[in-house]
């Protein structure tokens, strides 16, 4: 029985090291689409300097927690001091994929039952910061949308250069919109032969609606022919 034990918890931790592959393991594939994802970011941010981002998708398990741990990583080895707020007040994950305690958060800040000083939290990354989500609570969408969400994400902006907001999928809730209208800009994320095409092309709607400026979709879990590896791809709307 120990060592199904050990094993399982070799697993978690192999799970744990694929979740943030652009800090793990650098040099793969994957982790220079990221690097490629960041570059395109920062060239669509010639007229306006984007300091905060949203990630989104249109359903459950299409990647988006995983694509903004591993862009928040490749953000931090830029020598820029990154903020990843875990902004799914409903199913966080970013204290899995970092290993950190989510006793206070975003939540603990919001209800002004902690700073953000005394809630953010380091991680093994050098430069990248994490908000976990704090205790869930009754009504993330009034959170979200409240004055103090506004002067908390001015409070963030003076204090870090990157922000990166993981958020629930658009189409089940209204969180990802109420943000969306506040950063400065956000990125749908699609998974290959999971996410319906009526589906991305409702949540894109959702985000034009949200007057976000949204600078176009990453696609990822394509199956490349040479391997297992997957392919992520960012291209502008």
């Amino acid at each position: 029985m120990a060592r199904k034990g050990k094993e399982n918890k070799n697993d978690k931790m192999l799970t744990l090291k694929r979740r943030l592959l652009a800090h793990n393991s650098p040099k793969d594939p994957i982790a220079e689409q990221y690097r490629t994802i960041r570059t395109n970011i920062q060239f669509s941010g010639v007229d306006q300097d984007i300091k905060s981002l949203l990630l989104t998708s249109s359903g459950t398990a299409e990647g988006k927690s995983t694509t903004a741990s591993n862009l928040a990583a490749v953000y931090a080895q830029q020598s820029l001091k990154v903020l990843l707020v875990d902004a799914d007040l409903r199913k966080p994950t970013a204290h899995y994929t970092f290993r950190l305690e989510n006793h206070s958060g975003l939540t603990n800040v919001l209800t002004r039952q902690s700073s953000l000083g005394q809630a953010v939290q380091e991680t093994e990354v050098s430069n990248l910061y994490v908000l976990t989500s704090g205790p869930v609570p009754p009504n993330p969408s009034e959170l979200l949308a409240s004055s103090q969400m506004k002067e908390l994400l001015k409070e963030m902006k003076q204090q870090f250069d990157m922000i990166i907001f993981d958020t629930p999928p658009i189409l089940a809730v209204a969180d990802a919109q109420i943000l969306a209208n506040q950063v400065d800009a956000s990125i749908l994320v699609v998974s290959s032969g999971k996410t319906e095409k009526e589906a991305a092309v409702k949540a894109k709607e959702l985000l034009v609606h949200a007057k976000s400026k949204l600078l176009g979709a990453v696609f990822n879990n394509r199956k490349v022919d040479s391997g297992s590896y997957y392919y992520y791809y960012y291209g502008s709307n």
